[in-house]
């Protein structure tokens, strides 16, 4: 089916389909629903009006495709669907980016989400595009801001940004605002309901308890699963071999491709099938799924519903290698007008400016990647495995340890950590730990502690997990991100740089509690480091 057949046939669906059926699509592969009773009721008397927005950060990719796919299913049902690019919310979120360049990602972002949209048969005149600045620095939404900050608390902020804001002890303003421009987002776009992530439930519940104070009405909340990324437990827009890109070539979609975790007979957290389920079963509607195969191996297979397909590969009956050569044939489909659309040498030239790419630093520079240059960058991080030899309680404060700790060096470091009461004693003997071993030793109620043990923290409910090694690993091995493995540590980060503070911000446990820092994993030589049970939480 091409991308005519595909607009065609959801023209004349959403113009036949009854109240019941509109639900039905709606509903379609979403985990929940908040105010389902309310979208109901719309839909007897009207059809429902829906918004979709994205921070202008990172490049889009094909994980993009999943929110595409739904709202392609909203506007089968005849929703009236905005989308909304959120260069204001990008800015709060990602400082680094100042206003020109997020003026030009705007354009790219504009762009690429439109031809990814007539890809896959949407048109794009049933769609309304609005850019946040356009009317988020308005008087009257300015007033609303203030307005909203006058009854929010900050355990309420903290709390709507917990799964989309990062976390830190001391957090910024911006990061304290952000749920709260999302939920005025629903007023001022007018709109019956939002659509997103599930991660977003804690600000759409900040939203439903805060816009009726303001006295404006609640809205009904639509909320996709969290779905695996095909090349790994997540897609990222900040590591380039994580993901697809929209303008991968070809043979650059084959090489990630074969790096995808697709286990034989594991259906869980399983990014290949995944796809299949959110983005192409719904968007080839009866056209099925075809699996190819050489006769020796079984011939050709179709499966009409995404069901029959997960049930064959459960038992096996689908390798990993066919389903990848059908996914990748079925998503170079999707991706061949994108790439032709942004042919023009005046697509070329705004994704250059909007994306430049870094120059790529020499091994064993100072500084991290950038010797001698102010660039933030995790290397600059003096990260190492240890092992904690003994653990007591501080003589003069209940709510410390004083760890001693071999890091790889001739003599053990005193570590002082305020992990009373929030972690066994006796569970840090002789564990391994990741240790922050370059901050300027610092005097804690009179013990001076020489490194910081990292840990996975959340405030509310409180929980504090040390972050784990992989199996194997030794005292001294050092510890790095994907991506920056060639830059060296500082030799002490100096208290007035702030370099481990400003850093600290994007250091996270991510949806499967591996660690990272803007989605760069943490590593070690043997693996990735984890914590054993939180996720997305920060690392402090």
């Amino acid at each position: 089916m091409d991308v005519k057949d595909l607009s065609n046939k959801m023209e004349s669906v959403s113009i036949s389909v009854s109240p019941e059926e509109k639900l039905n699509l709606i509903k379609r592969n979403l985990q929940e629903i908040i105010g389902e009773d309310k979208l109901k009721t719309i839909l007897k008397e009207r059809d429902v009006k829906v918004y979709w927005g994205t921070a202008t950060t990172g490049k889009p990719h094909v994980a993009y495709f999943v929110p595409m796919s739904k709202i392609a299913d909203f506007l089968r049902a005849g929703c009236e669907v905005t989308i909304l690019f959120a260069d204001l919310h990008a800015y709060l979120d990602n400082m680094k980016a100042p206003w020109d360049l997020l003026a030009l990602r705007v354009q790219y972002y504009e762009r690429a989400i439109k031809a990814m949209l007539k890809s896959i048969g949407v048109p794009l005149e049933k769609l309304k595009f609005v850019k946040g600045s356009d009317y988020q620095l308005s008087k009257e939404y300015t007033l609303d801001v203030y307005r909203l900050s006058s009854m929010v608390t900050e355990h309420d902020a903290k709390k709507a940004g917990a799964e989309v804001v990062k976390q830190v002890g001391n957090p910024l303003l911006s990061g304290l605002l952000y749920p709260g421009l999302q939920a005025l987002d629903e007023e001022y776009l007018k709109v019956d309901a939002q659509f997103g992530g599930v991660d977003q439930r804690k600000i759409f519940t900040f939203a439903e308890k805060y816009l009726p104070h303001l006295g404006y009405t609640k809205r009904i909340h639509l909320m996709n699963p969290m779905v695996p990324g095909l090349t790994g437990d997540k897609m990222s827009s900040s590591v380039e071999d994580s993901k697809i890109d929209l303008l991968d070539s070809p043979s650059a979609l084959k090489k990630k491709l074969k790096k995808a975790f697709c286990e034989p007979g594991n259906v869980k957290d399983n990014g290949v099938l995944s796809f299949c389920q959110h983005v192409l079963f719904p968007l080839r509607g009866n056209e099925g799924f075809l699996v190819k195969r050489v006769p020796e191996f079984g011939g050709d297979s179709m499966y009409a519903t995404y069901d029959e397909l997960e049930q064959a590969f459960a038992k096996e009956e689908v390798h990993p290698g066919d389903l990848k050569a059908s996914v990748e044939r079925y998503l170079n489909e999707l991706l061949e007008p994108i790439r032709k659309e942004f042919e023009s040498a005046e697509n070329k030239k705004l994704v250059a400016q909007a994306y430049p790419v870094e120059k790529k630093k020499k091994p064993g520079q100072q500084g991290g990647e950038a010797g001698g240059s102010d660039e933030l960058v995790p290397s600059l991080l003096d990260l190492r495995v240890g092992k904690i030899l003994d653990v007591k309680k501080h003589p003069d404060a209940e709510s410390l340890y004083v760890e001693t700790v071999d890091v790889g060096e001739g003599e053990p470091r005193t570590v002082v950590s305020g992990l009373a009461g929030l972690y066994p004693m006796e569970d840090l003997q002789n564990r391994m730990g990741v240790f922050l071993c370059n901050l300027k030793a610092v005097k804690m109620r009179g013990v001076v502690s020489q490194a910081m043990l990292m840990c996975a923290s959340v405030d509310d409910p409180r929980a504090v997990e040390p972050l784990d090694p992989p199996q194997g690993s030794t005292p001294g091995d050092r510890v790095m991100f994907e991506g920056h493995e060639q830059g060296k540590p500082e030799e002490e980060l100096k208290p007035k740089k702030k370099i481990w503070e400003k850093l600290q911000v994007d250091l996270r446990v991510n949806e499967k509690s591996i660690a990272e820092w803007q989605g760069n994993v943490m590593k070690t030589k043997l693996g990735n480091v984890t914590a054993s049970s939180l996720k997305c939480v920060p690392i402090k």
